[in-house]
């Protein structure tokens, strides 16, 4: 039986709420186990609940989603942060994302595919279609500086070579699953090269891989 993947909603406005605790919770493996209007008041509720995943709200009164999320993920077993977002071009994602995020959602997400995604964030196999990647590292560019490009290479020198090809699959929004079957090997061996990466290149998420591998000009 799988377990149950315990979740908090973060987000000011009580529709929206109440709109993604409907889509939620036609999901056996889904469990809505409290909701917070702010950042302020979602630190006690992450604090007292202990969820496997918050979705968060960035623009929200007293405390943002942004500085939510920081004091969220430096706590002892923190839980996945996925950042709730109309992207508009909206800077603060990418903040979110360098937060320690691990990832986002689109609010008009369809249903199947925000619960889809929630799995993914909750197994650690975190997808980000190549559309979206883009859109982040297209943010990102717009505040990059001069060396921001060869401090990209530097670090992804340490790698090795499969390391780096599958660190490449990753900027190119591919999931474990798809990396498995595109460089041969199984899903288990590909996890056991993220961590390796993610250890290597001093990064918590595969954003940050994403981020680090557009920097370096590889995709």
């Amino acid at each position: 039986m799988t377990d149950t993947i315990r979740i908090v909603l973060v987000d000011d406005d009580a529709l929206v709420r109440a709109g993604l605790g409907l889509i939620l919770g036609g999901s056996p493996d889904l469990e809505v186990v409290a909701e917070a209007s702010d950042g302020a008041d979602a630190l006690e509720v992450v604090r007292q609940h202990r969820p496997d995943i918050v979705l968060m709200d960035i623009r929200m009164p007293r405390k943002d989603g942004i500085a939510a999320t920081e004091e969220i993920l430096a706590r002892p077993d923190a839980p996945r942060v996925i950042v709730l977002t109309t992207f508009d071009s909206d800077d603060l994602v990418l903040k979110a994302l360098q937060a320690g995020a691990s990832g986002f959602l689109l609010k008009d997400t369809p249903p199947a595919r925000m619960v889809e995604a929630i799995r993914a964030v909750d197994a650690g196999e975190t997808t980000l279609s190549p559309s979206v990647i883009s859109q982040v590292v297209g943010l990102a560019t717009k505040s990059a500086d001069d060396g921001r490009s060869e401090m990209a290479l530097k670090q992804l020198d340490a790698l090795t070579e499969r390391e780096r090809e599958v660190a490449v699959a990753i900027g190119q929004g591919k999931s474990n699953a798809e990396i498995a079957g595109e460089l041969y090997m199984s899903i288990a061996t590909v996890k056991a090269y993220v961590t390796r990466i993610f250890y290597k290149l001093g990064v918590d998420n595969r954003v940050q891989v994403a981020m680090k591998v557009h920097d370096a000009g590889l995709v």
